[in-house]
């Protein structure tokens, strides 16, 4: 838990930004959105998660936002998420009143049935989102005086706003960007208050009285928007329906931390793009890893390895829908319109988009003044290895239990463990996609190892027996190489070939089964890491003094890497210190159970992109990881959260 130092620490740093886990986080798996602790919606991209802003204070004051609250109030009485959902709540106390106001991405029974989606691949559901931000209020008490303010800046704040009344009084209110009309999508606001027009700003007022109820609606697609608030309020209801139907299909444990895991799958569920089974791995682009610092990057996009890691922790609770989708999704960015096979990249934009050419975005101040803002992502043109055994891991753990292949699947299955075999022996970026020099990094040839060992045994699966014999044969040959070049003299694995640099990825050692947990080596490498490359008991990606990653700068801890170690304790039997890192982890989640890709382990800031999928997957693990330890601790026996035959 966070001590009284710590958080005094923190006071002294004020900045008019709020804290990075201050954030709410909204989704209807088509988009999704930050809302911040005052009302103000202060992120928003539209139509997609990648497409450029409407509203970006974010990443600077001036470029937009969206606020519904007292007037006189930006601090609430309480914030919470309604149970089951990605419904937010905010509790409002003024001097004469109470009201509470709920935010919503508009989830509703699916529509298109006279006409087939333009941008829906899966098969469909019963579920289709609105492209609806709504937002309801009710006075449960007292009178309070109630302000509404939206305010987009279209394109990232690079392009004019201008807005004129489409409904017949004050009810209705249409945004465009000025000059471009056509280019940007139209935002159209609607609410049972009246609206007013103030430059490029929507403004309503009014004051409520016990029992009264407001909305206002900032639609930008087909489905009608709300009129009145009994409409309103049955599509919040129909929201939440579609939340809770979904988190009852996942299996949790009966454990205090079941909110913990339930929050997690339900971000990650948000952080889906349903129309393709893409898997973002986060909402954000450009939130710093460094305060002020320049390791600001863009990950509005799906990353091959991140996605089929989430899929361990959705697969965990027993959800294998996204799985599904997420496979088809591979299949189509892996082949090209003339039914040629394309390379696996190792990102790809949520509708399979191959090229992310990054640029940055000058004009904008950055979050509490970090540069630069990125957008897209020159990633997409590195090689790293550990892209086939992340794929084909995952397809093994999905599979293994139906004992039977997709025949669709299997071509690309087979292409990505002879992309293995050909280039193992080569150096590359790693995990961490360093942007300097390619070295021969150790756990990205763990990862080769995987995808060759997971190959034979989907061989075998599919009746391919000369195919696992061969790739079997391989994975033999990639062990000994790894075993006998990554590894120190301590009996340590090391970060890279010939360097004796720590580096957190080759926690997954024994979580990935390369070797039993009670290897000497394993449990060496574990609490080498634990005790050497931690900051206050969390756990850094690696030394930057003792990597070439073509930057400059510290970074925070990555909670990902530390969720691994406790993971990684658990497999060697350090059950107790598992716990309590787990115990003091869970206390660093955001108040609405949220968490960035880093934390200072000193202040407990968060850092980084939010949410981010990578850390709520590998939190999944680990508390189910500590749970199934603890339960088994009488018995005698521990089940893994992936046990692997």
């Amino acid at each position: 838990m966070a001590s009284t130092p710590q958080l005094l620490s923190a006071v002294p740093n004020r900045t008019p930004f709020p804290p990075i886990d201050d954030y709410g986080f909204l989704s209807d798996c088509q988009t999704s959105c930050l809302v911040a602790r005052d009302g103000s919606v202060e992120w928003l991209c539209v139509p997609q998660p990648d497409s450029p802003s409407v509203f970006g204070a974010l990443l600077d004051r001036s470029a937009g936002h969206f606020r519904i609250g007292p007037h006189d109030r930006t601090v609430p009485a309480a914030r919470r998420y309604l149970p089951g959902g990605i419904v937010l709540e905010t509790t409002w106390q003024t001097d004469t009143g109470w009201i509470v106001v709920r935010d919503a991405l508009v989830m509703g029974p699916w529509y298109d049935l006279h006409q087939r989606s333009a941008t829906q691949r899966r098969t469909p559901s019963d579920w289709e989102a609105e492209h609806i931000l709504l937002r309801t209020v009710r006075c449960v008490n007292g009178t309070v005086e109630l302000n509404m303010s939206c305010e987009p800046a279209f394109d990232y704040h690079r392009g004019g706003t201008e807005w004129e009344y489409t409904g017949k009084v004050y009810e209705e209110a249409t945004a465009v960007c000025a000059g471009a009309p056509d280019e940007h999508p139209r935002l159209r606001l609607t609410s049972n208050m009246r609206l007013g027009i103030e430059g490029r700003e929507a403004r309503a007022r009014t004051r409520m009285n016990k029992g009264d109820s407001v909305f206002v609606a900032l639609s930008w697609g087909e489905p009608s928007p709300p009129h009145t608030f009994e409409e309103a309020a049955a599509k919040m209801l129909t929201t939440q329906d579609y939340w809770r139907e979904w988190i009852t299909t996942g299996r949790f444990p009966d454990h205090p931390w079941r909110t913990y895991l339930e929050r997690s799958a339900l971000t990650l569920k948000g952080l889906t793009y349903s129309p393709t089974g893409a898997l973002l791995a986060a909402a954000t682009t450009s939130l710093p890893e460094t305060p002020g610092g320049e390791r600001n990057w863009d990950y509005r996009y799906a990353w091959v390895r991140d996605s089929t890691f989430a899929l361990w922790g959705l697969y965990t609770l027993g959800f294998d829908r996204e799985a599904d989708d997420f496979f088809s999704f591979i299949l189509d960015v892996s082949q090209g319109a003339d039914g040629n096979d394309h390379p696996l990249q190792v990102m790809y934009g949520v509708d399979g988009q191959r090229v992310l050419t990054e640029s940055t975005l000058d004009h904008l101040s950055g979050y509490a003044d970090a540069k630069p803002v990125r957008i897209g992502n020159d990633a997409y043109r590195q090689r790293q290895h550990d892209v086939w055994g992340a794929l084909l891991d995952s397809v093994y753990l999905h599979v293994r239990s139906r004992e039977q292949i997709p025949e669709s699947l299997w071509p690309l299955l087979s292409s990505q463990v002879e992309q293995a075999i050909a280039h193992w022996r080569e150096p590359d970026r790693g995990m961490w996609e360093v942007r300097g020099k390619p070295q021969h990094f150790t756990s990205s040839k763990v990862m080769c190892w995987v995808a060759l060992d997971r190959g034979a045994k989907l061989a075998r699966m599919h009746g391919q027996p000369d195919h696992a014999e061969r790739w079997s044969a391989v994975a033999d040959e990639i062990k000994a190489d790894i075993l006998e070049h990554g590894v120190d003299e301590r009996g340590v694995f090391t970060q890279r070939y010939g360097h004796p640099a720590l580096d957190a990825s080759n926690l997954l050692i024994p979580l990935l089964r390369f070797l039993p947990p009670d290897d000497p080596r394993v449990r060496a490498t574990v609490l080498a890491i634990a005790d050497e490359l931690t900051e206050h008991g969390l756990v850094l990606r690696y030394r930057v003094e003792d990597t070439d990653d073509g930057l400059a700068g510290e970074e925070g801890t990555f909670t990902i890497c530390s969720f691994w170690l406790v993971s990684a304790l658990v497999e060697i039997g350090e059950v107790q210190r598992a716990s309590t890192l787990c115990r003091r982890l869970l206390d660093f989640a955001s108040p609405l159970k949220l968490y960035a890709e880093e934390i200072d382990p000193v202040t407990g800031r968060h850092l980084g992109n939010f949410p981010q999928a990578f850390t709520h997957l590998a939190q999944i693990n680990a508390v189910v990881h500590v749970i199934r330890a603890e339960q088994s601790t009488e018995s005698g026996e521990f089940r893994p959260a992936h046990v692997r035959h």
